[in-house]
């Protein structure tokens, strides 16, 4: 069973046409779309923050998560730790989450072309220079959005904080 695609059993786990289709039926209510995206891997106090942040700037939050080949790509050969559909199971359990989906390009432009959110919402450790998502939002009229990060919550950080206190363990005699 190829993990990278499983559907984790939830009803907030959208293929990209389900979800298009979902999100025409919010646009027609008068919703406002907010959309972002990351590997979210090793879910942490530092995304759990910034997804309740992102959900109060509309009426319904959609999360991309990053397929496995591209959060490698983006991080290197030993990331992800945890599966994507693992990983959008986790992020859709959030309560400010409406939606998840598992996208496989390198960036979200894809995601951000489909669904054109009125709200693009990235932390601020980017700038709309570096995110080639933000000229396809501005061409459409949407805002984009950079929220302030948690000092020293990231996934990277976890994963030294680890090795830093395995290394401890062994020093001390283990």
């Amino acid at each position: 069973m190829n993990t990278d695609r499983a559907t984790p059993p939830d009803d907030r786990h959208y293929t990209l046409p389900a979800l298009a289709a979902r999100v025409a039926a919010l646009r027609a209510s008068g919703g406002r779309l907010v959309l972002t995206n990351g590997c979210f891997d090793l879910l942490h106090v530092g995304h759990v923050r910034y997804l309740q942040a992102a959900r109060r700037l509309g009426d319904f939050l959609v999360v991309g998560v990053n397929a496995d080949a591209s959060v490698r790509a983006l991080k290197g050969p030993t990331r992800p730790l945890v599966p994507a559909a693992e990983r959008a199971e986790v992020v859709a359990a959030l309560g400010c989450v409406d939606a998840v989906v598992i996208f496989d390009a390198a960036t979200a432009e894809p995601l951000v072309s489909a669904l054109r959110p009125e709200v693009y919402v990235k932390g601020a450790d980017y700038t709309e220079a570096t995110l080639p998502e933000a000229r396809l939002v501005r061409a459409y009229g949407g805002t984009v959005a950079l929220l302030p990060t948690v000092p020293g919550a990231s996934t990277t950080a976890l994963l030294e904080r680890a090795a830093s206190h395995q290394a401890a363990g062994r020093d001390e005699g283990e």
